[in-house]
């Protein structure tokens, strides 16, 4: 059998002759980005071979990877069999994370309302006189007969209540009793919100007596190997069965090492952990619960439920206590998800009286309208522009990352995350640079570049180097090889502005397909919440400008940050929201926006970039 060596990682694995690298890597417990789910189109998954494995370079590579590095030994994971011992080097891959944590706890003040309670007793000692059981005994004491218990708790209750001198403290959520501690712990009681997303996923430790987060850690959702999009994942679960347990098997890895983090920080021991709430888009929720997803992809996107899931962690395999109760909140629809739920509550839009309007722009975009009493939902096929795949040189929010570009004075600034030099260009980064070259000439309202051949008036003479042909038309380039991180030239083509119009002009068309349900119109609109750690970096004026948002006043456009982890966080602190949450699918409107000819109509023009000045 083949082995294959990963550095700097200095990991081993042996391989059977023929495996695919990229899936390899994912068996070595190795990130590497994969957008295109391994079909050679995205050109994310580079590695650089340093012994064994040479051969030709595939088409794909030859697209994605100058013939220098090529040569230097650089080929894209996905291309690549295994077929001798070889010798990997894995970029390492720089946190995304920070952005998202630094956003967590966003909602005030929540309510401390937890499911579980707890009590510390101090129980009689059996007698001759006195040979009540030893769990009709407890039961006795809490005054709470009806209770039920756990075969595993019950099991060690009599040499638990005995080597403590009968002071134990109960843990009880409903009529269950969940566990049976030693001594008074009754001032411990915690649990974990997860938001489960496409891209990235998070988990928030709670203190549920005083429903305040603790501790916040954030990690890449593994399942990036196979798609950055739900669809590629979709497909991939409906293959096999073992597929789709494959994929579960990596979500529920990631919680567990995200609980790790947490417990690790504030140095609560697991069993601790009574409680458990997650949200994420519908399919993110079938495959944490290993459910079928296969039949959200094709019309009628149909999930397998929508209501509220209750299961035990121990059937989830989650590492707390084995009877914490994991809640996955309800999704209302194929394409809305328990996510916009959570958006939902973090910003009251069941409880307003307005007319405002919640956007949550990511790899999925979502959509609430809260108008004249009416809840009103829809999701649009935004694609992953925002995170930065499908974009040339994208990458997702990370040291390095081109995040915002201004014209000036007749020159393009740019600056990356922590002023480092910059290796590629994240969304918010993405849309300041159409917004910018917008304003410098060099970009159309139809999106497409000028033409400098035909048109070499329009082009200033400082740029005329910079705006260049490229593969499938003319590119820009930002950040020179030899200022970059990487020694390529870091642009922006012709391709990457199709991808941020199709993502814009799906998003804008959704929501005027709501407004126009409500009878309403742009101006109409008190408030627009953007959701989501890219709603809380992307600059309202470039978002203005491309014509990703109404033509509002910018005071009226507010980021309410990871507002889905904030509704994960709230279900998790009171039982009282968590019901808010059960009856919210009930009460929504789902607008499916695939079976409308005016929604095809508005998104067509809705492409074109648009000046909010005019």
């Amino acid at each position: 059998m083949p082995k294959i060596k990963f550095t700097p990682q200095n990991k081993e694995i042996d391989v059977e002759a023929g495996a695919n690298l990229l899936k390899a890597a994912d068996q070595a417990g190795l990130y590497i980005e994969g957008d295109c789910g391994g079909r050679g189109t995205c050109g994310k998954c580079r590695v650089k071979i340093t012994d064994g494995g040479k051969i030709e370079p595939t088409t794909a590579e030859k697209k994605h990877i100058s013939s220098n590095d090529l040569e230097s030994g650089w080929v894209l994971a996905c291309q690549r069999s295994v077929d001798q011992d070889i010798v990997i080097e894995v970029p390492i891959q720089k946190d995304a994370h920070l952005r998202k944590t630094t956003l967590a706890g966003g909602v005030e003040d929540l309510t401390a309302e937890p499911m579980v309670e707890k009590a510390a007793v101090k129980l009689s000692r059996p007698s001759v006189k006195d040979q009540t059981a030893d769990l009709e005994r407890l039961l006795d004491h809490l005054e709470k007969p009806e209770l039920t218990i756990e075969l595993r708790e019950l099991s060690h209750l009599p040499a638990l209540l005995r080597n403590n001198s009968f002071a134990v403290t109960a843990a009880m959520a409903g009529s269950r009793i969940i566990s049976i501690e030693p001594g008074d712990t009754s001032d411990q009681i915690y649990g974990v919100a997860f938001d489960i997303g496409t891209t990235t996923i998070m988990g928030s430790l709670l203190d549920l007596k005083t429903a305040s987060v603790q501790a916040v850690a954030a990690t890449t959702n593994p399942q990036n190997a196979y798609g950055a999009d739900v669809i590629s994942r979709i497909t991939h679960a409906s293959e096999s069965k073992e597929n789709l347990k494959q994929l579960q098997d990596k979500v529920i890895e990631a919680a567990n090492n995200i609980i790790k983090d947490l417990l690790k920080q504030t140095r609560v021991a697991r069993d601790r952990v009574y409680e458990v709430t997650a949200v994420g888009n519908t399919t993110m929720s079938h495959l944490f619960m290993g459910v079928d997803p296969t039949y959200l992809a094709p019309a009628p996107f149909v999930p397998a439920y929508s209501r509220v899931l209750e299961v035990e962690a121990s059937e989830l395999g989650l590492k707390v206590n084995p009877a914490a109760m994991i809640t996955f909140l309800p999704n209302i629809a194929g394409y809305v998800g328990s996510d916009t739920v959570g958006v939902i509550l973090a910003a009251d839009m069941d409880q307003r009286k307005d007319n405002c309007a919640a956007i949550d722009i990511g790899t999925n975009g979502e959509l609430v309208l809260a108008a004249n009493g009416r809840l009103m939902a829809c999701s649009t096929a935004a694609g992953p522009a925002f995170e930065g795949a499908q974009i040339k040189h994208g990458m997702r929010a990370a040291a390095g990352a081109i995040e915002s570009v201004d014209y000036t004075d007749g020159e393009i600034k740019l600056s990356t995350i922590d002023d480092v030099p910059a290796c590629g260009i994240c969304g918010s980064g993405l849309i300041d640079a159409a917004a910018a070259l917008l304003d410098a000439g060099l970009v159309e309202p139809s999106g497409r570049f000028i033409n400098p051949v035909e048109n070499p008036e329009k082009v200033p003479n400082h740029f005329k180097d910079r705006l260049r042909s490229g593969i499938g038309g003319y590119e820009f380039v930002l950040v020179a090889a030899k200022d970059s991180d990487t020694g390529d030239d870091i642009v922006l083509s012709q391709g990457d502005l199709r991808e941020l119009q199709l993502a814009k002009g799906a998003i804008y068309a959704g929501l005027m397909i709501l407004l126009k349900e409500a009878g309403l119109n742009e101006e109409d609109l008190d408030q627009i919440l953007l959701a989501g750690a890219f709603g809380n970096y992307v600059r309202k004026e470039s978002a203005l400008t491309i014509g990703l948002l109404p033509q509002l006043p910018a005071e009226k456009i507010i980021a309410i940050g990871n507002a889905a982890g904030d509704g994960s966080r709230m279900a998790l602190a009171s039982k009282t929201i968590r019901e808010r949450a059960r009856a919210l699918p009930h009460r929504v409107e789902h607008l499916e926006l695939s079976t409308r000819t005016d929604f095809q109509d508005i998104f067509i023009d809705a492409m074109a970039f648009k000046d909010s000045r005019g």
